[in-house]
């Protein structure tokens, strides 16, 4: 599995997802079980994983909050050989409520997986996100590896506790702003977009806000690439260009058939200033991901490729 170097031996190993109810975890899940993981979704609200990603995997109830203090010793009951760690408090908002919930679940979950997994030998995987940066890259092709974070806001700078407690020991995937399947849930950057069309709303989509947006297909099967790898560090997993909320957004209505000029009119363009989001948001965090295009086998496609207009 990669180039890296497989940790992973057995038929069937055992892959904890912490949060597969979620966006991606729920890809992780329904992606490791077709790859032959013996795969274990806890989360909060099992109940809540779409279909799509239950059946074969175990489901176990498991509120990350209240179960903290007795983590290590559910996971040395479970033993597992691999884990992703999806669970986070990713509402900027909420964060900005809540700085002690953003601690825990963003980074002192992190640092207690991370000392467990270090003990055992257990392959551990974290997603981080490019929001730990601030302001706007120095290199035309985005942030690497190497640049310094200057997080805006409480829930990048927990996000970048987190991954200082387990970058010594972890794959630590920085992720960016996911587009893609929800299972009708609405919950990624292009089908948010398209659900909200289809109500009868008009989204406003930044025009001044630029990422480097990634499939959430694409980046489920990087981080189970990286699951069965012996990789450890930061690794930036996104999208080959920068693009704006708005274009990400025209481009996803163009998905459904609808033409550029129906979609533009369908959104409207707004400046990040015009919106009160509950928490600062930088202007350009787009990511250098050519590290990981170079280690990794997992296509990590520009939108225009994915967000494809139907045919025939």
């Amino acid at each position: 599995m990669g180039i890296l170097g497989s940790v992973l031996d057995r038929t069937r190993p055992k892959l904890l997802v912490l949060g597969g109810s979620g966006f991606l975890g729920a890809h992780v899940v329904r992606q490791a079980v077709g790859a032959g993981f013996e795969v274990t979704n806890a989360c909060r609200q099992p109940e809540a994983t779409p279909d799509s990603a239950r059946g074969r995997a175990r489901e176990v109830a498991m509120d990350l909050v209240r179960g903290f203090d007795s983590l290590p010793t559910w996971l040395d009951e479970y033993q597992p050989e691999a884990i992703v760690n999806c669970a986070a408090l990713s509402r900027a908002a909420a964060c900005e409520r809540d700085l002690d919930l953003a601690m825990l679940l963003n980074a002192r979950i992190p640092g207690v997986l991370a000392s467990w997994s270090e003990e055992r030998g257990v392959k551990l995987v974290h997603v981080s996100t490019d929001l730990v940066f601030g302001g706007e890259p120095s290199r035309a092709q985005g942030y690497s590896e190497e640049d310094e974070p200057a997080p805006m806001g409480r829930y990048a700078s927990t996000k970048q506790s987190g991954e200082s407690s387990v970058a010594h020991v972890a794959s630590v995937a920085r992720l960016p702003l996911l587009y893609g399947d929800s299972d009708g849930r609405g919950l990624g950057a292009s089908d948010s977009v398209i659900a909200a069309v289809e109500r009868g709303e008009t989204p406003s989509l930044f025009s001044d806000e630029l990422r480097t947006p990634l499939d959430v297909e694409e980046a489920a099967a990087a981080l189970l690439e990286l699951a069965g790898t012996d990789h450890a560090g930061i690794l930036h997993v996104a999208g080959p260009r920068s693009l704006s909320r708005l274009e990400l957004g025209i481009l996803a209505l163009g998905s459904t058939g609808r033409s550029e000029e129906e979609a533009t009119r369908l959104v409207r363009a707004c400046l990040q200033a015009e919106v009160d989001a509950g928490a600062p948001r930088p202007r350009d965090v787009s990511l250098d991901s050519s590290r990981a295009r170079s280690l990794l086998q997992t296509r990590l496609s520009a939108p225009e490729e994915r967000l494809r207009p139907p045919t025939g």
